[in-house]
């Protein structure tokens, strides 16, 4: 019986399950997006994140740390160079599982994991519409209500400007 435990075993050994879910992290950080099942991206999500979490902060331990994991040097350059930085201010959440069907020969559900900051149509939507929308002021920082009188008086200001 498997009470309490926690571990997605995914029909393998220790050693072969390790190994698989070093060549999957090493596909993801090179390939930004993979294809597999999605028990496989599901158990990847809790192997790469605290990963990533790391290479935030780009020092000796960290890439030793790391390299123990994945030992792939091209994949380790790749994490703390350009993956690191970019997700630098991001709290956690660094990947995204989205289903994808069946699989045709044994109807093994599939899903595609990705780094989310990597994927320019999300990102792109999403900066524009932070770009576009003002920043909320909450009622401590000022409030809506002197905001509000603030663009009354300069409203009236443009129209009584306007009519002369």
């Amino acid at each position: 019986m498997r009470h309490g435990d926690k571990v997605n075993n995914l029909g393998r050994k220790t050693a072969h399950r390790h190994a698989l879910m070093m060549n999957l992290g090493v596909a993801l950080i090179t390939h930004k997006r993979i294809f597999t099942t999605l028990a496989k991206a599901k158990a990847l999500r809790g192997y790469i994140e605290p990963m990533i979490s790391k290479s935030k902060d780009n020092t000796t331990h960290n890439r030793r740390t790391i390299f123990s994991s994945l030992e792939d040097k091209a994949a380790i350059t790749e994490l703390f160079s350009v993956i690191g930085p970019k997700v630098g201010n991001r709290p956690g959440g660094y990947t995204r599982v989205i289903k994808t069907g069946f699989r045709a020969g044994d109807a093994a559900e599939m899903a595609m994991i990705e780094l989310v900051d990597f994927n320019e149509s999300y990102t792109q939507n999403k900066n524009t519409a932070k770009a576009t929308e003002p920043k909320k002021k909450t009622r401590r920082a000022g409030g809506a209500k002197k905001s509000a009188a603030k663009k009354k008086d300069t409203s009236a200001e443009e129209t009584t400007a306007t009519e002369e």
